[in-house]
């Protein structure tokens, strides 16, 4: 049995000053989340929690309103797991942790693991659906496949040309949006698992996000475009990077997140740099950069997730630290 760790100290940290020529405006607050920098991170749809796979501390559940750290979620007794991916249901009862090969669901009030499987392949990426009964696995064998999470077995699979990077659910389930390493992010159908329109871009597809009433879509390719399209004609509404024009936007998304009405989307790049977005216009309505743990070193932090709070907004960079947005 799993016990609760005792709460580590958290020091608030004061953002660094930007630049002058980055228009982005700094964190309201920052808190350190890990010792070290991360593996993997995950926002609660309702803001509510985050799970962490660190380098020094394994996995973990944080309460991200009182910045508290909850329990120890590490697969094996007295060892510090590999979390390499990890998502909530979405209501945010139940959370998965996965490294490579195995994936164990846990009860986010009681930090108890309520199973523990082992995946068909390895996995890249993952979202549950509600009650934590299946999960979309994005896998490297060219597969993403929807897991019974709780009985075992899968229920359907997902054939690409290439590994599948990211994946999606809309909340009812019945659609999924998957991004893989052939450039093509692809809407289905998952009752008859069938695909219902595909876009290729011009590079590997780093990141997919579905509205929660599955209307929208975002995908966006590795430097090259990100796009906001329409699930149901298979339409770009909106190119928020590209590579056209004199001075392209050559930027590398790599976390995304609508609202729950979907009227806005939150983004997160390999860069440090967070947006949001209206995605009914497309226009961006705010930005952010990430707080780096050593404000004068060269690098910057990549965007693990993003998310939405009561009147703020959320995003978790490689270093481990949270960023609370204003």
């Amino acid at each position: 049995m799993l016990k609760k760790p005792h709460r580590l100290i958290l020091i608030p940290l004061i953002a660094s000053a930007l630049a002058a020529c980055d228009s982005a405006n700094s964190p309201s607050s920052v808190y350190e989340y890990t010792t070290l920098g991360a593996y993997s991170a995950d926002i609660s749809l309702d803001g509510h929690y985050a799970v962490i796979g660190s380098q020094d501390e394994g996995g973990s559940l944080w309460d991200i309103q009182k910045n508290a750290r909850l329990f120890d979620w590490n697969h094996r007794k007295d060892e510090r797991s590999i979390i390499a991916e990890s998502g909530f249901s979405p209501e945010a009862n139940f959370a998965v942790t996965a490294n490579q090969q195995d994936l164990v669901l846990w009860h986010t009030l009681t930090g108890q693991p309520e199973w523990f499987w082992s995946s068909p392949g390895e996995i890249l990426d993952l979202a549950i659906a509600a009650d934590g009964n299946f999960a979309l696995l994005g896998l490297a064998n060219h597969e993403a496949v929807y897991f019974d999470i709780k009985n075992g077995g899968i229920r359907r699979t997902l054939r690409h040309q290439g590994r599948v990077r990211s994946v999606d659910l809309s909340a009812d389930t019945l659609t999924a949006l998957t991004g893989s390493d052939d450039y093509k992010t692809t809407v289905w159908d998952m009752q008859s698992g069938e695909a219902i329109h595909q876009i290729s871009l011009n590079n590997v597809i780093d990141v997919v996000a579905l509205s929660p009433n599955g209307d929208k879509a975002f995908s966006a390719s590795n430097l090259d475009t990100a796009i906001i399209w329409d699930t149901q004609s298979g339409e770009i509404q909106h190119t928020l990077s590209s590579t056209a024009g004199l001075f392209p936007k050559r930027l590398s998304y790599v976390a995304a997140r609508f609202s729950k009405n979907g009227d806005q989307l939150l983004t997160g790049t390999a860069a440090g740099l967070i947006q949001l977005w209206d995605s009914s216009s497309g226009n961006e309505l705010k930005r952010w950069r990430a707080h780096k743990r050593d404000p004068y070193g060269p690098t910057s932090t990549s965007i693990y997730a993003v998310g939405f709070g009561p009147g703020e907004y959320y995003a978790i960079g490689s270093n481990g630290v949270m960023n609370i947005l204003k």
